[in-house]
């Protein structure tokens, strides 16, 4: 198995990413005043270039519309002479097919195509971590849980799944490399931007209170990850090296790893010209669990039927691509389906605690 993401991560497809990931489309809608109020502190001239925008790290592209269609609109309210040039980027196994079907209106998904005139809407498989678009032609980036995505897994965690349980020399490797890697997609964006551009990102993180994505007080979200994937290694169901294989290619950041590269004299990231105009963190709660709390369901067996996919939507791949090439792909996929299985019990069993809160550090960069 290759450790390079670009190799596999995917986002499930067929439109199952963005039915399951509606708290990621609350992250977006809750935010999109961040981007207006960057517009507003510096608006766009309405000078006839074309304006261009990229929503990096896009997936089915179901979760951003409405954020890109506020935005979108009021671009094209402020500059009516501007051409609009809509990007959406992501891995080149992403399903752009399911793109392409939501943004022009071919799901119960309403889209923005036909409200925003002179608007042209294209997609790159090319990954965040290289350049996108030729330097000096973006005039608004946006990212959006999904640059804690780094470029390879530097270290094998023996006996957990995701580096936020990791210590000692494995916990640095991953910090270095999320640093290593965070300083270089801050650098591609520096060459896309114009001069005055905008880059607003979106990012899981690890907040002031020690908090990350589904740890924020109750069930831990990646402890029971390793919890069930290493009772399946404990009971033969896989292999202990399909087990040490199964690492997730993610580093979460704090606040001040973020903004390191900002505020640091010697940093690359600033003789490039990129600058920070605002930083917070946000706790966005998980919306499946909220409704478990307001009685929405009949039974702890529904909300464990809803909770579940919300996970499995972004975390697959990782699974699967653990698991020994020897093994047929049926094989393969029933094995990914009983861990999924077994989670989904164990929340069935005892739902409380139970939540993927989200938990992100937001960031509003401008290219001076």
């Amino acid at each position: 198995m290759s450790n390079n993401t670009d190799d596999f991560m995917a986002m499930k497809g067929a439109g199952y990413y963005s039915r399951a990931t509606i708290g990621a489309k609350h992250v977006m809608d809750n935010a999109t005043g961040l981007i207006l109020n960057a517009l507003d502190r510096l608006p766009p001239k309405d000078d006839g270039s074309v304006f261009l925008m990229t929503d990096m790290g896009c997936a089915d592209g179901g979760t951003s519309i409405d954020m890109v269609k506020r935005i979108l609109r009021e671009i094209r309210e402020r500059c009516p002479t501007r051409p609009i040039q809509m990007t959406y980027t992501d891995l080149p196994k992403t399903d752009f097919s399911q793109l392409f079907q939501i943004v022009h209106g071919l799901t119960p998904t309403e889209t923005y195509m036909d409200d925003i005139a002179d608007l042209y809407v294209s997609a790159s498989a090319t990954s965040f971590h290289k350049r996108i678009v030729p330097p000096g032609t973006l005039d608004l980036g946006h990212s959006a849980t999904a640059s804690h995505y780094i470029t390879e897994v530097p270290a094998k965690i023996e006996n957990h799944v995701h580096m936020v349980r990791a210590s000692g020399a494995v916990r640095q490797a991953y910090e270095d490399k999320g640093a290593a890697d965070w300083v270089n997609f801050l650098l591609m964006r520096a060459s896309e931007l114009r001069k005055g551009g905008v880059l607003a990102l979106f990012n899981f993180g690890i907040d002031e209170d020690g908090r990350w994505l589904g740890h924020t007080g109750g069930v831990t979200m990646f402890d029971e990850f390793n919890r069930h994937w290493h009772a399946m290694s404990i009971e033969g169901k896989i292999s202990p090296a399909e087990y040490r294989a199964t690492n997730f290619p993610q580093v979460y950041r704090t606040v001040e790893q973020f903004t390191a590269p900002f505020t640091e004299e010697t940093s690359a990231v600033r003789r490039a010209g990129l600058t920070l105009e605002h930083v917070e963190t946000r706790v966005v709660r998980c919306p499946f669990a909220a409704a478990w709390k307001n009685g929405e369901y009949s039974s702890a067996a529904e909300f464990a039927q809803s909770y579940i996919p919300t996970l499995r939507s972004w975390s697959e791949p990782v699974f699967a691509n653990a698991l020994s090439k020897s093994r047929s792909a049926d094989e393969r996929a029933e094995l990914v389906d009983e861990f999924y299985g077994r989670y989904e019990k164990a929340v069935a069993t005892s739902p409380e605690g139970h939540a993927m809160d989200y938990v992100h550090c937001y960031l509003i960069c401008r290219k001076e």
